[in-house]
């Protein structure tokens, strides 16, 4: 019995472990065509009831949400990445600064042109902290990929 009930731990420890793995930010990654050589790539956080993801430009102290594209000779950046979302702004205590973050959904948006007539593919990296009243999450890295067809 005391062999069955030890085995019963051993093996229900991991999904006790597993169910505490908070993920209150959710991605979605699409690109819309504007032009024949256009688009914009939409990085859209859906976060959880009760928390809230930092701006680009977000104060001193926390993670700022940060995008890296991976070098590709046929895309060309325009601009910086906008930001489409209610921007809310309040003091920490903790920081002893202004934070400027996102609660509900934020769309970061990255305009793009592509050079040539071949289709190609934009790779990058999302990086973000997700915080709740109590907690600060350690920053996380999402990775993301944009099909874009040609002209």
């Amino acid at each position: 019995m005391k062999k069955l009930l030890t085995a019963l731990l051993l093996f229900g420890l991991p999904v006790l472990v597993s169910a505490q793995i908070l993920n209150p930010a959710k991605w979605n990654f699409a690109a819309k065509k504007i032009n024949s050589s256009t688009y914009e790539l939409h990085m859209t956080a859906t976060i959880d009831a009760g928390w809230h993801v930092y701006a680009q430009d977000t104060g001193e102290g926390p993670t700022p949400t940060s995008f890296t594209l991976a070098k590709n000779p046929l895309v060309v950046q325009v601009g910086k990445v906008m930001e489409t979302g209610k921007l809310k702004k309040s003091f920490d205590q903790n920081f002893n600064s202004e934070m400027r973050y996102y609660e509900n959904q934020v769309d970061f948006v990255q305009k793009v042109t592509v050079k040539g007539k071949a289709a190609t593919r934009v790779n990058g990296t999302v990086k973000f902290m997700a915080c709740d009243d109590h907690q600060c999450l350690p920053a996380k890295h999402v990775p993301f990929s944009f099909n874009i067809a040609g002209k």
